[in-house]
């Protein structure tokens, strides 16, 4: 089968097409045809060597496809069933080992492409505002990257559960992206000159100085010290991810001094621990789109063989929504 290779920890370029042996599946996984992977930072910390892997790998976590053959004790799934997945390795490639434990299935009226987006990103935004920090209505919620994948998701489910929420961006573009999404009120972080002290202000100014409820950061370092500043006391800052970087080293007196704050590094992982809790965040998730009340955003798409071309653009956040690579 065609496949990419990340031949060593490097940049982009070490990403390369190439064909492997066709994978077996197990007794209890899926053989599954690769319609769409999704393309995630989570890869790009595979492929540079942030996350140890062994190399060379196929990379890749994410994606939708069509089931070719099941294990023989597979009882949940059948030959041409379309399914979705968050985290089986190697699925930048056109067959993918899917374990029946991880498999979501696809219902009626989410498009292919769709399903391949949303399960990683989607479920992420649903943790966050559910469990992380629980979204009250009346709340005053900030997340920053609110044109991204996660951030067009979870912007819509804060606002679906009654918050104001202010983004940030860094162009126009996504600024009409953020608002379309619900955004209350949107930053352009590009337009400001010392990111630590002037986003918190213009943050305050919009909650009558008191600050946000929550900070939703899947940035990272370059925007850690202004998600601290912009919270209310008691106010909780969920770290996410870390696509501008890994935070320094922190005292935590510090979340005393500012206000009694919570911080917290969550997982998707810790989050889908369970078939019952990954099948009730898929399904909610799924059937928001089904009903219209939940836009993914595909933004880009990518033939397999241009995985490097994808990687570069995610990392040169020339992209807005999801990124895919189609088989």
């Amino acid at each position: 089968m065609h496949a990419i290779l990340a031949t060593a920890p490097g940049g982009p370029d070490v990403l390369v097409p190439d064909e492997v042996p066709d994978p077996l599946p197990g007794p209890r996984d899926l053989l599954v045809r690769l319609s769409a992977a999704g393309v995630n930072f989570v890869d790009v910390y595979h492929r540079d060597g942030t996350y140890p892997m062994p190399f060379p790998h196929v990379p890749g976590s994410e994606g939708a496809g069509v089931v070719e053959a099941v294990g023989r004790e597979v009882r949940e799934f059948a030959v041409g069933d379309l399914v979705a997945w968050a985290a089986a390795p190697s699925s930048y490639a056109e067959l993918v080992v899917v374990p029946e434990s991880i498999a979501l299935r696809v219902p009626d009226g989410v498009a292919e492409e769709v399903a391949a987006a949303l399960p990683l990103q989607g479920m992420t935004a649903h943790y966050l505002v559910t469990s992380t920090f629980p979204v009250l209505d009346g709340q005053d919620v900030l997340v920053h990257a609110g044109a991204g994948g996660v951030g067009l998701l979870l912007t819509q489910l804060a606002a679906a559960r009654g918050a104001r929420v202010i983004t940030t961006v860094g162009t126009p573009e996504k600024e009409a992206l953020s608002r379309a999404a619900g955004a209350a009120e949107v930053i352009r972080y590009s337009e400001l000159a010392d990111l630590a002290t002037e986003l918190p202000a213009l943050v305050r100014d919009l909650t009558g100085g008191r600050g946000v409820h929550t900070v939703f950061d899947g940035v990272g370092r370059s925007t850690f010290e202004a998600s601290l500043a912009s919270l209310r006391p008691r106010g909780g800052l969920a770290l996410f991810g870390a696509s501008s970087g890994p935070v320094p080293p922190f005292d935590p007196q510090r979340l005393n001094a500012a206000g009694s704050l919570f911080l917290t590094r969550p997982t998707l992982g810790h989050h889908t621990a369970t078939r019952e809790e990954l099948t009730w965040r898929a399904g909610e998730l799924f059937d928001a789109v089904a009903a219209g009340r939940l836009d993914v955003r595909v933004g880009a798409t990518y033939p397999l063989p241009e995985a490097a071309e994808a990687h570069r653009a995610l990392q040169g956040r020339a992209t807005t929504g999801k990124v895919l690579l189609t088989a």
